[in-house]
């Protein structure tokens, strides 16, 4: 089952506090990119964040981390639930923490030249 449209577009607004969120159609799921930086996933009406020391901590306040791979496979993510996708300022600051660990992606070189 894909993710909805409305979904996602719900996703990136309650993420918007944290900078410039979007998404990008990705295997039949959605990327989700802060200020360009891929961040997360949203598969199956779920969001998934990239792990990080301090989003972990920021989910520890209020209760247990869960983590889940977004598909078959993949590396387990943070596997946010639906009442903290509904707290805007909250998913805001898990967003930033995150961005903040994960490092910029690297420039893709021009294909033909290496």
């Amino acid at each position: 089952m894909a993710s909805s449209q409305e979904f996602v577009d719900f996703v990136v607004e309650q993420m918007g506090g944290a900078g410039t969120i979007s998404a990008r159609k990705m295997f039949g799921e959605y990327g989700v990119y802060c200020d360009g930086k891929l961040i997360g996933l949203v598969c199956n009406d779920a969001v998934y964040i990239k792990p990080t020391d301090g989003g972990r901590a920021l989910i520890e306040q209020g209760g247990k981390v869960e983590m889940a791979p977004p598909y078959p496979r993949a590396r387990p993510s943070l596997l946010i639930s639906p009442e903290q996708i509904e707290d805007a300022d909250w998913l805001a600051e898990l967003v930033r923490r995150t961005f903040d660990a994960l490092p910029m992606p690297k420039k893709k070189k021009p294909k033909g030249k290496r």
